[in-house]
Order: C-alpha cells, then sequence, then structure tokens
C-alpha cells in the first residue's frame, strides 16, 4: 500500500487485522498525503500529528497483543466543532482563536475508545451557519473536484478530507444538511442519524455550556462507502449520560435486504426550491433504473407532510435556537409559541410514521445545486438555477424534511454533472431505522457504482 491508494475504512481496518499493514505506517501515509495535497485543499486546519503517532503506536502494541477493536489504528478527522482534548475548538470565532476545551466530547470519547487514531480537526464556516466552510481563523476551503468551487459547509473540510483520500472517516455534525450537502459536492457518503442517537455533549460553541441541545441537530460519519457509514455508526450510537442507567440502543435490521422489495418514494420538486435540471434528471434517471428492476416507485403521496408547513415549522426551530445570546433583532417566540412549535413538530414526525407505513425510504435531492462557486461577502446571496436567479437560503428546503422529522438521512453520490462535479441524492428513512437507508445506499452503491476519486487523486 502507498500513500496515494484511496481504501475504504473498511478496507484499511481489513489490512491492520491480517497485519499486512501496521497502524504507524497508515498514519504516516495519511500525515505524508495531508502535508502533500492540503495546500490547495486547506481541510485539515487543525493538526495533532505528534498525539496521533503516538496513538498509532498504542494500536500496534495492542495489535501485537491480540487486542482489536472497531476502529483501532484507524487514520481519522474530526470536525473543528468538537471538542478534542487540548486542541483549540473556534467554531470560526475569532474572538474564540484560543479556546482549548479540557476534554474529550461524549462521541470523540467514543471513536478513541474504538481505536481511532484522530489526525486532527477539519475546517468550518463560523457559527457552522453556512454551506461552504471559511472563516477569519483558518480561511478557506477548496473542492478537490475543483478548487474554485465550495466543498460545502458546515462540515466541508471534512468532506473535502474524505473525498481525497486524507481521512478514512470524518465526524461531522448537521443541523440544515451540514453532512449532507459536503458529501453530495464532494461525491462520498454522509449520514444525518436519526435524533438523539449521537450523543451531542461536546459539540457546542465555546460561549455555550453542554445542554439539551437543538431538537433537529445531529452528529455522524462521512466516508466513501456506505460500509463504512455502518462500522462508524455502529461506535458512535448509544445512549448517554443520564440515559445510560435505564436506556439501551438496538437499531433495526434493514427492512428489506433485495433492491427490488423496497417501496420508494421520489421527491424531485419542493414549492419553496430549485433543483437545477441536470440534478433532476439524474435522480429521475436513478428512479427509471430502479423501475427496470422490478422497484416500486412512487412520485407522489398523499401521505407526505406538507413541505411548506415542514420548512415554516424548522426555521422557526432554528431561528429560536441560534438566537440564544445574541441581540434580539427579530421578535422572539413566547413560551407558547415555542411550545405550539414543538407539538407541530411532533404532528409532521406522526405523519413521516404514517408514511413509512406504505414507503421504506423517500429520495431527494441533498441541495438544488452541484457543488458551486465560492460565495464571499455576507448579506443576501444569489444561486443560479436552471437560468433564474433563486435565493440562497431557500436550499435549506431540502435538508428540511429529515432535520424537522428526526429522521435519518443518508447523503449517497449517483454521478456527475457535465462539468465533471459529483451529483448526490440524499435516502431519507424512518426514524430509528437508519440501517435502512444505509443498507439501500449499499444496494445502489453495488448496482450503479458509489464513490470515485476526484480527478488528481
Amino acid at each position: 500500500m502507498t500513500q496515494d491508494t484511496i481504501q475504504s475504512a473498511t478496507e484499511l481496518l481489513d489490512q491492520l487485522r491480517h497485519k499486512r499493514v501496521s497502524s504507524r505506517e497508515l498514519t504516516e501515509a495519511a500525515i505524508a498525503r495531508i502535508e502533500r495535497l492540503d495546500g490547495k485543499l486547506n481541510a485539515v486546519v487543525v493538526r495533532d500529528f505528534d498525539r496521533a503517532r503516538n496513538a498509532a503506536a498504542t494500536a500496534d502494541v495492542a495489535r501485537s497483543r491480540g487486542e482489536d477493536a472497531l476502529l483501532l489504528g484507524l487514520p481519522i478527522t474530526v470536525k473543528e466543532s468538537n471538542d478534542v482534548e487540548g486542541l483549540k475548538t473556534t467554531w470560526g470565532f475569532p474572538a474564540f482563536k484560543d479556546y482549548v476545551p479540557g476534554n474529550d466530547g461524549a462521541a470523540i470519547a467514543r471513536l478513541r475508545r474504538a481505536g481511532a487514531v484522530i489526525l486532527g480537526k477539519t475546517n468550518v464556516p463560523v457559527f457552522l451557519a453556512d454551506w461552504q466552510s471559511a472563516n477569519p481563523i483558518y480561511g478557506r476551503t477548496n473542492n478537490p473536484w475543483d478548487v474554485t468551487k465550495t466543498p460545502g459547509g458546515s462540515t466541508g473540510g471534512g468532506a473535502a478530507a474524505v473525498a481525497s483520500g486524507m481521512a478514512a472517516l470524518e465526524l461531522g455534525s448537521d443541523l440544515a444538511g451540514s453532512i449532507r450537502v459536503p458529501a453530495s459536492f464532494c461525491g462520498i457518503y454522509g449520514l444525518k442519524p436519526s435524533y438523539g442517537i449521537v450523543p451531542l455533549a461536546g459539540m457546542k460553541p465555546p460561549f455555550v455550556p453542554d445542554g439539551a441541545g437543538i431538537p433537529v441537530t445531529a452528529l455522524g460519519p462521512l466516508a466513501r462507502t456506505p460500509d463504512d457509514i455502518e462500522l462508524a455508526l455502529s461506535v458512535l450510537a448509544a445512549p448517554d449520560g443520564m440515559e445510560c442507567s435505564g436506556y439501551r440502543l438496538e437499531l433495526p435490521l434493514p427492512r428489506h435486504e433485495a433492491l427490488d422489495q423496497f417501496r420508494v418514494l421520489m421527491l424531485d420538486a419542493h414549492p419553496a426550491a430549485e433543483c437545477d435540471a441536470e440534478l433532476k434528471d439524474a435522480l429521475l434517471g436513478i428512479a427509471d433504473s430502479l423501475e427496470r428492476q422490478r422497484v416500486k416507485i412512487s412520485h407522489t403521496s398523499a401521505l407526505l407532510p406538507d413541505l411548506m408547513e415542514t420548512l415554516e415549522c424548522f426555521g422557526r426551530i432554528i431561528r429560536t435556537a441560534t438566537s440564544r445570546g445574541a441581540p434580539a433583532q427579530d421578535p422572539v417566540l413566547s413560551a407558547h409559541d415555542w411550545m405550539d412549535t414543538l407539538d407541530l413538530q411532533h404532528r409532521i414526525r406522526l405523519q413521516w410514521k404514517t408514511l413509512f407505513e406504505a414507503f421504506d425510504v423517500v429520495l431527494a435531492p441533498a441541495f438544488g445545486v452541484a457543488a458551486f462557486d465560492h460565495v464571499d461577502g455576507e448579506g443576501e446571496r444569489k444561486l443560479i438555477i436552471n437560468g433564474k436567479s433563486t435565493d440562497y437560503s431557500a436550499q435549506g428546503a431540502w435538508s428540511s424534511m429529515a432535520g424537522l422529522g428526526n429522521l435519518p438521512a443518508l447523503a449517497a453520490p449517483i454521478g456527475l454533472t457535465k462539468n465533471g462535479l459529483p451529483i448526490g441524492m440524499q435516502i431519507i428513512g424512518p426514524y430509528l431505522e437508519d440501517r435502512t437507508p444505509t443498507h439501500f445506499g449499499r444496494l445502489l452503491e453495488r448496482e450503479f457504482g458509489g464513490f470515485r476519486p476526484p480527478p488528481g487523486y
């Protein structure tokens, strides 16, 4: 194996278990690759190479004693917003450029216990609030498919690192598509898990104490294959803190094994957001191919929750949750309005539950365009979609469905645009049935192909 070989995490772990490679060799290869390639990407912005080398050496000693763990000796990266003991956590805020947490976040601790070797942390936008990844501290991250394009956000640095082969796995987060959009833009897989199954402790801005979190956000993995996503989820998903005394998590097996057993709802349009014709054609092409293989495909359903009501409810939750500690600009929800909002979220979640009695997965765009040119500055932003100038923020409509529903959603690559940029699709599944969309993604990978390295990588 050379440092230029891009293999899946599962393949690398198989080599480690059969002692065809050591963790030190994998880690040195990953470090060399970062040092050689990251100059033009700027993805791995907080590097922890000395401790990574020590962790790799420890993993090799453990394997020499016959020990094993799910990720033992595997080099990975994590999103900058996650607390890692001894490394800076800034969320892109210059005021917190020197903040160093004293403990690992809960998900980071699980990765370490599983034997992962943390190479460093990857770039984000300020406050994780963009579908790009740029901030005043670390600068801008570029897409390995085309450095003039964004890799997405807010887990853009992580998606670029995984797509370029600098890391085998990434721990990201997703509030409004922050895993799914970068995964789609960079041609990899990314899972927003069901809400609550991966602990959020230690993934918060430096000025906010750990607390209940936002009831639509999730931590989850980005990787090059669905098998790797499943592997990472098995490490990350479990009760935490007070819940441990009474709760156990047992995610159901996939609903079906074979592709032709799935009942699929395809959503290629949204009343609030445009979708580029080239992306829509790619989604419909997948639907046509599935139908030829006797997969039951529907393009409409009366069971679907109202998408505008969903978007409006989702927006109220995000605006309320992210306004804490900020000067009041828009009217703040009253306590009763907040409770009404949560009641509406609950009713919409019940509608999704009914829908998933008739369907197994819902397919939709992760974002309405492929990776776009870097956009500088703030204020009003526009995207040109199908020749029309459209509101930048409207694209959050695509992520709001699984977000408000607390549903698992896997971003999966399904092809390239005529300009050679990845096209992604999200596979939305029933609550707590994360293995169903992940397995559906695995079946699509077998049938149509999955990750392909960007040119030059």
